[in-house]
This record gives C-alpha cells, sequence and structure tokens, in this order.
C-alpha cells in the first residue's frame, strides 16, 4: 500500500510540475532573418478619355477639331530598351454617307493628328513624344510616342494629347458619325 500511495503522490507532483510552469520551446531562435529578391521588369499602361467629340468652329466648312487626352505609365529596360504608344482607327466612321478614314468621299480628305506630351519622369533620354501631321489608318497602327532605354514615367503617369484634324468635305451628308480609335502601349 506504501508502493501505490508514493507512485500516485510521485503522478500527482508531475502533473503540477506540468501544469505550473509554462512550457519553453526546446527549437528554434528568438530572431530570424529572411533574404528578399525581386526582378523588376519593363511594363507600360495608359488611360484614354472616353470621348472626343470633333466640331467645326469658324468659317463655313472650317475643319473639325479635337483633342483626346492619354496619361501614360512606362518603364523600359534599362540597356536595350523600348517602348511605343500607337494610335489606329479599329472602326471607321459609320454610318455611310459621312466622314471615312478608309475611303474617303474626296480624294485629300482626311483625319490626322499632332500628338504631343510630357517626357517620362525620371528618365527623358531617347524619348519621342511629339509627332505632326500624322494621317489616322484603318490599316496600320501609328505613332503617338515613343520610348527608348531606361525611360520611366512618374509613379502618377505621365501626359500625351492628341490635337485631331477632320477635313470639312461639303460631300458629307448631315448626321451624326463616329469613329472608334484604339490606342496601344507597349514596353520591352
Amino acid at each position: 500500500m506504501l508502493k501505490k500511495l508514493t507512485m500516485t503522490s510521485i503522478a500527482l507532483a508531475m502533473a503540477v510540475a506540468f501544469t505550473s510552469f509554462p512550457a519553453k520551446a526546446q527549437l528554434g531562435n528568438g530572431t530570424g532573418t529572411t533574404s528578399l529578391s525581386v526582378t523588376v521588369g519593363a511594363e507600360a499602361g495608359l488611360t484614354v478619355a472616353a470621348t472626343s467629340t470633333l466640331a467645326s468652329v469658324g468659317t463655313n466648312f472650317a475643319n473639325y477639331t479635337s483633342s483626346t487626352a492619354l496619361t501614360y505609365y512606362v518603364r523600359t529596360s534599362k540597356t536595350s530598351g523600348t517602348g511605343s504608344i500607337t494610335a489606329k482607327v479599329t472602326t471607321d466612321f459609320s454610318p455611310a454617307g459621312g466622314p471615312s478614314v478608309a475611303t474617303p468621299p474626296t480624294t485629300g480628305d482626311a483625319l490626322t493628328y499632332t500628338s504631343s506630351g510630357t517626357m517620362p519622369g525620371n528618365n527623358s533620354t531617347g524619348a519621342v513624344m511629339a509627332f505632326a501631321g500624322i494621317a489616322a489608318s484603318t490599316s496600320a497602327q501609328t505613332n503617338v510616342a515613343t520610348f527608348a532605354a531606361d525611360n520611366r514615367s512618374l509613379i502618377t503617369g505621365n501626359s500625351e494629347s492628341l490635337a485631331w484634324t477632320l477635313t470639312n468635305d461639303p460631300k458629307y451628308q448631315t448626321g451624326a458619325y463616329s469613329a472608334t480609335v484604339t490606342f496601344t502601349i507597349s514596353a520591352a
């Protein structure tokens, strides 16, 4: 009986010992470090004003004019980077009877633009932000801006603008016409 009591006392003492004192970790340290790495690549993004309404102001048959505002975000590769912003008329003016980029009613009718903008924020070497008198096209992308190696915009973006001119041909029938221009930005 004495032996039984002793074992019970020992078991009770051990239970008290394990529950009375907090456990301590046996593995690991109180501090640790890690090494972070990142690969920063070329990137590009763009926002475009949703609507640009052409209007004829002044004398009879004065050309229609308007502008489109863009904000671009770009980072090109440091040594051999390139990039561009281009425009393409992806849907010609409709309905029929008005202006047309692909098949104008009179030779010489055209939708043209002049682009201008702010140089990339951190490095503007080699960037071309202005093109003048560019004929819009339904078959090819045309230049709005080009970027060279190590061109980087501000984090808030940089501005670019297109000033549009559309020939005001008396052959156009009255009515409302619309076209869609798609802008593309790239960076490598």
